[in-house]
C-alpha cells in the first residue's frame, strides 16, 4: 500500500509556509519569506497567485517528490463569506469569492486557490480549506457595535486558535467543548477570542481595525480622530486602509514589522521601542481582561500563541496583567500547517464531515 501525501499551504502577508505529510508523518516544512521589494509590483493579493504557486512547485520538484502520490492539498481558508468552523472542499463558488475578496483582501485568500490549482493538476487529489479567518460563532450581543450602520464581524486566526485549544484540552484530559478559554493569537495581527464550550462567542476583528495593535496593524483607533484624518485631504482611501492593515502598529512607530527586531531594540535601551513594546503587551492584556468579562470570570485557562509568544518580555508583561484571572499557558508560534494536514487526513478517511460552501 502506497502511503498518501498531504500538502498543506498557509500563505501569510510576507511569507508562504507549506509542508508535506506522509499520512501523519511530517516529510518537510518550508517557510519562504517575501520581501517588500518582491511583492511591490503586485497590485492585489490574488495577483501573487502564480508567483507563490510556482515557488511551492519548485520546492516539490527540487525535493523529487512524487506529486501524483498527493491525495489532498489543504489550504488556509481566506476571506470568504462567514461560515461555521470545519473543513470545506474547494468549489467554484468559493474560488470566485476568494478571487474577488468577498470579505476583503488577505494573503490567506490564496490558500484555497493554490490548493485547488495544484490538486486539479493531479489525477486523484482533492482540495480543501479548514477553519478560515471568517469562522463566525459570535453570540448575537457581540455583533452590536453601537451604530446600526456598522455590525461587528468575526475575522480572526480561527485555524490556530482552534488548533491550540484542542491541543490544550487534550493535554489536560478534557474536551475542548467542555472548557472556557481565552486565546490570544499574537502574530502579524492580534486576535483575542473568548471560547465557550467549543464556540468562539466573541473576538476582536483582527484585520479591519479592532482590538490590540500589532507589528503591522493599528488595531482599534479613536474613531473621532480617525474620521478627521479621513477628511483631512492628506491621504487617499487606499493609504488610510494601509494604515489600518499593513503599515500600522509597530511598523508605523518604529519602522519595522519584525517583533524580534523590536525586542532587540528594547534590550539595547531604545526608549521608544520600550514604550511601544510595552504598549502592545498592555493592549493585549486589556483585551484578555475584556474577554474574561464575556465569560463571566469563569476561565479555565488563558492561552498565548503566535510568533510574538516567543519573546519572554512580552509574555512576562501580559502574565503580570492577567495571571489573576486564570493559568497562563504559552504555545509559541502556530500549529496551522499541522492542523491543516490533520484535517485533510480526517477528510480522506471519512472521519470528519466535509462541508459544502454555498
Amino acid at each position: 500500500m502506497i502511503n498518501r501525501l498531504i500538502l498543506a499551504i498557509n500563505p501569510g502577508s510576507t511569507s508562504t509556509k507549506f509542508s508535506l505529510f506522509e499520512e501523519e508523518k511530517l516529510v518537510f516544512e518550508k517557510t519562504l519569506r517575501h520581501s517588500a521589494e518582491e511583492l511591490k509590483n503586485f497590485e492585489r493579493i490574488t495577483d501573487q497567485f502564480h508567483f507563490r504557486r510556482n515557488l511551492i512547485m519548485k520546492e516539490l520538484s527540487e525535493r523529487k517528490i512524487d506529486i501524483e502520490s498527493i491525495a489532498a492539498v489543504v489550504g488556509r481558508g481566506g476571506l470568504v463569506k462567514p461560515i461555521e468552523s470545519g473543513i470545506y472542499k474547494v468549489n467554484q463558488k468559493m474560488k470566485d469569492d476568494l478571487t474577488t475578496g468577498f470579505s476583503g483582501q488577505h494573503a490567506s485568500n490564496l490558500g484555497g486557490l493554490i490548493a485547488d490549482d495544484i490538486a486539479s493538476s493531479l489525477c486523484c487529489a482533492s482540495a480543501y480549506i479548514v477553519d478560515p479567518v471568517v469562522v463566525d460563532e459570535l453570540q448575537s450581543i457581540a455583533r452590536i457595535s453601537g451604530h446600526p450602520e456598522i455590525e461587528r464581524k468575526s475575522i480572526f486566526h480561527a485555524l490556530n486558535q482552534k488548533a491550540v485549544a484542542r491541543i490544550y484540552a487534550t493535554s489536560t484530559g478534557r474536551k475542548y467543548e467542555d472548557l472556557n478559554l481565552i486565546i490570544a493569537h499574537m502574530g502579524g495581527g492580534v486576535s483575542v477570542g473568548a471560547h465557550k464550550n467549543g464556540k468562539v462567542i466573541d473576538v476582536n476583528n483582527a484585520l479591519n481595525g479592532d482590538g490590540p495593535f500589532s507589528p503591522e496593524r493599528s488595531g482599534g483607533l479613536p474613531s473621532g480622530q480617525l474620521v478627521d484624518l479621513c477628511f483631512s485631504g492628506r491621504f487617499s482611501k487606499d493609504e488610510l486602509k494601509a494604515m489600518l492593515t499593513g503599515k500600522g502598529g509597530m511598523v508605523a512607530y518604529l519602522g519595522t514589522n519584525n517583533f524580534i527586531e523590536v525586542c532587540k531594540m528594547e534590550e539595547k535601551g531604545d526608549k521608544k521601542a520600550i514604550l511601544i513594546r510595552n504598549a502592545a503587551s498592555y493592549q493585549i492584556g486589556k483585551e484578555i481582561g475584556a474577554m474574561a468579562a464575556v465569560l463571566n470570570g469563569r476561565v479555565d485557562a488563558i492561552i498565548l500563541t503566535g510568533g510574538m509568544a516567543y519573546q519572554d518580555a512580552n509574555i512576562k508583561s501580559i502574565r503580570l496583567m492577567v495571571g489573576f484571572i486564570a493559568d497562563v499557558v504559552v504555545y509559541p508560534g502556530e500549529d496551522e500547517l499541522k492542523a491543516l494536514a490533520f484535517n485533510g487526513l480526517l477528510a480522506l478517511d471519512g472521519k470528519i464531515e466535509i462541508k459544502t460552501y454555498v
